[in-house]
């Protein structure tokens, strides 16, 4: 190939193509990029109409979005960050290295921070403010894999001490540790947001983002200008939950809202996309979601080079390239780059021809050059309209040299040798010597350094330190007994699901003096089938812009209405999305100082089994609230069938360590569990969270027979005892939310049909139960010379004779796990199995819940007991019309 001016597919010649681009050049210099882009819109739909088929794309060149003659100056003094950001780079690697010298295979990442100190750094020390009394601050997402390097920087500013860093990933050693990832859960005055399972944090920021403007809206806090900071990584955006919300925070116009994507091109394996460009792709992606897109790829090195290309062939060859080939280059030497990037043309080996090898190997990515990132962020918080997203290109393991830079072995470096740490060291001027050097030792300079008092200094005009967790929220006063005093009274005949009961207690927490303005309703798209669509008129449902059609039922009484102040989080179809409003809500005592009360309502099947991984995050994040799993059990829900109907969630609530999970039958119970949630949370300030199942199945509401809320918080309480106490043949009964109703009429026909005593009781909560028995075999194990506690369950059933049979909605494997503290043989009632599409009675008949079943189930207890004959039981399983033969539900 020579210089001759090329020959285009169609005929046309670079000549042409250089005309058109110098006027272009001309208008831009003349009248301003405005009117560049008015005129390359009109010729697009000039071209359009005459029937050339332009091809869409959403990509821009792979190039920088901000050219460098429109940079702001820089504010800092960026030798002085440069070294602050080395000392942060080095005891970032140095706890992860000596964690893994003392415990092998502890494991921790160093390459993640090595790529993003840089877009870390410029936030911190230009961007990042501080929460205070008088702002609310930034919120800001750290990317989990990072958390050595802000670690590290918490070091320096003195609110992390040697010790703990030496403990990183020990933190059960004496005097502490810290936590892999950022975890609020173990760190409550550090972290702010769970990151890791990644994925998660980039859709919870986006709701986070949108809450803020909720609360905005509704007058529940002043309107500032304080953003929303996600930082992910490029193989990160592979999960769906990372780009399914992206469409939101355009549509809702979030520019507080700010991703900060970092693309070393890399994830834990290999190339994120080894054959493509992930950060076209990105950009595609985000342009045509809305978003403002800015691309920061090449270092200031390259500006130089970019300017004397008249032509524009070194941006086409920079696009040209697949990211493999780019990964290759990193590793590469400069003869290598010269050979393989530059060589492809003449005139582009032409442009490098003064450099040396050695300056071309060491041409910056715009990822790792501090002017480039700070243009960008500055341009991000000054953006209007919509949300921004900043793709930088960074190299991973940047600064490991043969340890890793670049490589695709570089996720799992923990260790380096000596020769690595020496290049490290001597790589970024860290004032160690050879000998000490492979000591690894942590590094911080003396308090007078003007190291450490610029790191102060620009914190302190920032607002002081970032991440920080606290807590200034005020707790509630009133107890609200009048409030939830008419639930404890029964519907006096009337038939009144579960659902509908915790419907009024939400119209009447609403109405609350003090709890109403914070109240925050949530629901995918199933107001109108949990019969919430009486609020829609009443408060609202939020929308940033209004309403601005009229809804096609406005004559009826429950139109669709939204409002600016509109208080419901109506969310669509998405149970992850209605989650991180939950979270959202749920964590505003911290957040923002104010105590949302949020009440998340949805179909019980879809929570804890389909957004299992959130539910866990708001758990670790020390989330407050309610969550309602309606439809609940699987047999509640008529006709839906196998894909709808609930039995595992009460089961799946079990590893969650702060979930109060409940399953209450009447309004009463769950009144009492309602009105007691909000004191722990809002009042004690406790750091859990409650779901409770509620039923879509009418009933007559009793009223509270008594004193028993301690039982319904405790687990389980008598609700009707048996009318002959003397009987012979006894029977106490369990059941559970919709199922209490089955036990209360097996009751009745053991003893009309039977001669059988039974008791009733309500169990609300098998979780509470199961952990209060063990909490107290752990108490005994631990304290032999003390007098042995009892569970609540065996003191609760030490009057109670005869034979024990539990009957539930969900798995057998509830009840059972109490049995262990119970006084005899417990027989176990449940749906385990696939659903059905069918009406409740025939649904209890196939998972052998209903009363016949209870009842059929009792007698056998008796009958292995010896109570009874064989014959009377024959005759009751013939007469209540039992199918013996009837396939296992289990297995069916």
């Amino acid at each position: 190939m020579d210089n001759e001016l090329k020959t285009q597919p169609h005929g046309i010649h670079d000549v042409e193509i250089q005309e058109w681009l110098e006027s272009l050049d001309s208008v831009l210099e003349s009248s301003g990029p405005e009117v560049a882009a008015e005129i390359l819109e009109r010729l697009r739909a000039h071209a359009t109409v005459n029937g050339i088929d332009l091809p869409f794309s959403a990509n821009t060149p792979y190039a920088n979005t901000i050219p460098a003659r429109l940079e702001p100056l820089f504010p800092g003094d960026q030798e002085l960050e440069r070294r602050i950001k080395s000392l942060i780079r080095w005891n970032a690697l140095a706890m992860v290295v000596r964690a893994n010298r003392v415990e092998h295979n502890i494991g921790g990442h160093i390459s993640t921070y090595a790529s993003a100190a840089t877009l870390y750094e410029v936030g911190f020390n230009h961007f990042f403010r501080a929460r205070s009394e008088e702002f609310e601050g930034d919120t800001v997402y750290f990317q989990g894999h990072a958390s050595p390097g802000i670690y590290a920087r918490a070091y320096l500013e003195g609110r992390i001490s040697a010790q703990k860093l030496e403990n990183f990933r020990r933190e059960l050693k004496p005097g502490g540790g810290l936590s892999s990832y950022p975890h609020p859960w173990l760190m409550p005055d550090f972290w702010e947001f769970p990151t890791v399972s990644m994925g998660l944090s980039p859709l919870m920021a986006i709701y986070q983002a949108r809450f803020n403007r909720y609360l905005e809206d509704r007058g529940m806090k002043p309107v500032t200008n304080a953003k929303v900071w996600a930082f992910l990584g490029d193989g990160e955006t592979d999960e769906p939950e990372s780009l399914g919300a992206i469409t939101l925070a355009s549509r809702e116009k979030l520019d507080n809202l700010i991703f900060v994507v970092n693309c070393n091109l890399q994830r834990l394996d290999g190339p994120v996309r080894g054959n493509g460009q992930i950060i076209q792709e990105l950009e595609s992606a985000f342009r045509g979601a809305g978003w403002n897109v800015i691309k920061v790829l090449w270092g200031s090195e390259w500006d130089p080079i970019l300017e004397r290309d008249t032509e524009g062939l070194l941006v086409k060859r920079m696009g040209e390239l697949v990211d493999g080939e780019y990964q290759k280059l990193v590793v590469s030497s400069g003869a290598y780059v010269r050979e393989h990037f530059f060589g492809s043309d003449p005139r582009l080996l032409q442009l490098v021809e003064p450099m040396s090898d050695e300056s071309l190997r060491r041409l910056r990515l715009g990822g790792h050059d501090p002017r480039k990132v700070y243009a960008a962020y500055k341009a991000a918080v000054e953006q209007k309209g919509k949300p921004t997203v900043i793709l930088a290109r960074t190299i991973k393991g940047y600064g490991l040299g043969e340890a890793g830079e670049g490589k695709n072995v570089t996720h799992q470096q923990k260790k380096l040798n000596e020769d690595e740490l020496r290049e490290f060291r001597s790589r970024f001027g860290i004032p160690l010597n050879d000998e000490d050097c492979i000591e690894v030792p942590f590094y911080r300079p003396a308090e007078d350094s003007v190291e450490i008092q610029y790191l102060r200094a620009r914190r302190e005009a920032l607002g002081g330190y970032v991440p920080t967790r606290s807590i200034r929220s005020k707790p509630i006063v009133a107890d609200h007994d009048e409030l939830f005093k008419e639930f404890h009274e029964g519907s006096e005949g009337r038939e009144v699901s579960t659902t509908m009961a915790f419907v009024q207690m939400l119209r009447k927490m609403l109405k609350d003096p003090e709890i109403g303005k914070l109240i925050v309703p949530i629901v995918p798209d199933e107001a109108r089938t949990f019969g919430m669509e009486s609020l829609f008129r009443t408060v609202g449902i939020y929308s940033s812009i209004g309403q601005k059609y009229e809804p096609v039922d406005v004559n009826t009484l429950l139109y669709y209405k939204e409002a600016k102040d509109g208080q419901i989080l109506e969310e669509g179809i998405t149970e992850a999305g209605s989650m991180a409003s939950f979270i959202a809500a749920g964590s505003a005592y911290a957040t923002h100082g104010i105590n949302t009360i949020p009440f998340f309502i949805y179909y019980s099947m879809f929570g804890f089994q389909r957004i299992g991984d959130f539910i866990w995050a708001a758990a670790d994040m020390r989330t407050r609230g309610f969550m309602l799993g309606g439809t609940a059990g699987r047999t509640t829900l008529s006709g839906e069938g196998l894909q709808h109907q609930d039995g595992n969630s009460h089961v799946l609530a079990l590893p969650v360590p702060n979930v109060k999970a409940y399953d209450p039958a009447f309004a009463f119970e769950l009144a009492v569990i309602i009105q007691d949630g909000i004191r722990r949370m809002y009042k004690d300030g406790e750091s859990i969270f409650y779901y409770l199942t509620v039923m879509n199945e009418p009933y007559a509401m009793p009223a509270m027979p008594g004193d028993v809320k301690e039982g319904i918080l405790k687990g389980m309480y008598r609700f009707r005892r048996a009318a002959n106490g003397k009987s012979k043949l006894r029977a106490q009964l369990f059941g559970s939310g919709a199922i209490l109703n089955e036990a209360l009429r097996a009751q009745e026909i053991l003893e009309t049909k039977y001669g059988v005593a039974a008791d009733v009781w309500s169990v609300t909560s098998y979780k509470e139960l199961y952990n209060d028995g063990n909490e107290t075999e752990r108490w005994n194990r631990l304290h032999p010379g003390e007098k042995p506690r009892v569970p609540y369950v065996t003191k609760s059933l030490a009057d109670a004779p005869g034979v024990l049979v539990a009957a539930s909605d969900y798995l057998k494997t509830l009840p059972n796990m109490i049995s262990k503290w119970m006084p005899r043989r417990l027989a176990s009632l449940g749906t385990d199995g696939f659903g059905r599409s069918e009406g409740r009675t025939s649904l209890r008949d196939f998972f052998e819940v209903d009363a016949r079943f209870i009842t059929v189930a009792t007698l056998h207890e008796l009958f292995v007991d010896g109570k009874i004959e064989r014959s009377a039981l024959d005759k009751a399983i013939k007469d209540l019309g039992v199918n013996t033969d009837k396939p296992n539900p289990v297995t069916s």
